[in-house]
């Protein structure tokens, strides 16, 4: 039988237990995850509506590609995540590659670029599966010649680059501002961090309790893109020597840089070599904790999840997909 006493002490409980759960989000972490309100651009190539326009046109264009059969949109296809779903990406001469396609959403957040990070700027990056043998195979210098023959790319480029007109650094920071303009849309996890409690699920925020606590996930997945943007070995099968073959560092063995996981629905498969299918699997593959070889990640250490787990884990994984507008296709110049 109920006292009012005991009547009393339930409510506090309930009230306290209610205030808990609102305390990991929006409250706690809501800082940490929270959309930044603008794209940061470099000083030494700043924003402007037609230098994006301009690198959205040579995103798309198939003259940047030896054999005029790839362009950018090839490997980072927009209806895939701005990835291209295979394991391996397509090789310029009929041939998949070791490793699989990074998404180019969010890039504008990044600090390195490719799986090893061997590039330090999006300028660096464009210019190595341009250029590459094994992918669009054109050197720059030949791309600057195509370009100069089309009288719509004269035009805009002197409009973009006064005086300068078409030239290989023209090139390069057209398409790294277009990129730049690639966020992931506004997401339902995102409305939730806003105060929208019926934005997410019970499941999807059960989900994001595991993801920051038991599961562990949020030691490399961090802030609003979720990722460190740092290069971990995750103890995955592989004989890819990753990042170790840029800084020399033992430690660098294996390691790979951490993906954002914005829109991560859309982009399977996953890993660095797409060896992984499925959501489903990856968090297996961390419920294992990879091989507990010496240059594994310290943070990476098995995390015994049970099935009802993994799927509100998977729950909260779907919400960060956003409401991204459909990608209109650039007219290109002749």
């Amino acid at each position: 039988m109920k006292t009012p006493a005991t009547g009393l002490i339930l409510a506090l409980l309930l009230t306290s237990s209610q205030s808990f759960a609102s305390d990991l989000a929006p409250n706690h972490l809501q800082q940490q995850y929270k959309r930044p309100g603008s794209i940061p651009f470099p000083a030494d190539n700043p924003y402007s509506a037609e230098k994006a326009q301009l690198g959205k046109m040579l995103f798309f264009d198939q003259r940047l590609s030896r054999n005029f059969n790839m362009n950018c949109a090839t490997c980072h296809n927009p209806s895939l995540g701005w990835e291209d779903g295979v394991a391996g990406a397509f090789g310029g001469q009929g041939k998949n590659l070791s490793r699989h396609s990074p998404t180019t959403l969010n890039m504008a957040w990044s600090n390195s670029f490719f799986w090893d990070g061997r590039a330090a700027t999006l300028e660096e990056q464009i210019r190595g599966p341009v250029e590459s043998p094994n992918e669009m195979d054109l050197p720059l210098s030949t791309a600057v010649e195509r370009l100069r023959n089309v009288d719509g790319y004269k035009r805009r480029f002197e409009q973009v680059f006064p005086g300068k007109g078409v030239h290989k650094d023209g090139i390069l920071k057209a398409i790294a501002t277009y990129e730049r303009t690639l966020v992931s849309g506004t997401a339902p996890f995102d409305r939730w961090i806003e105060g929208d409690e019926a934005a997410l699920s019970d499941a999807a925020k059960r989900g994001f309790t595991l993801f920051n606590g038991k599961a562990a996930c949020s030691q490399c997945h961090t802030g609003w893109n979720l990722t460190d943007n740092q290069f971990h070995d995750i103890g995955l099968p592989t004989n890819d020597a990753g990042r170790i073959t840029i800084t020399g560092n033992a430690k660098d063995q294996h390691a790979f840089k951490t993906p954002g996981l914005r829109n991560i629905r859309q982009r399977a498969p996953y890993m660095h070599n797409g060896s992984l299918k499925t959501l489903e699997q990856v968090i297996v593959h961390y419920i294992g904790g990879g091989i507990p070889r010496e240059s594994r990640s310290p943070q990476v250490q098995s995390a015994p999840l049970n099935s009802n787990e993994i799927s509100d884990l998977i729950a909260f994984l779907e919400s960060l997909t956003g409401d991204d507008q459909p990608v209109s296709l650039p007219i290109l110049p002749y």
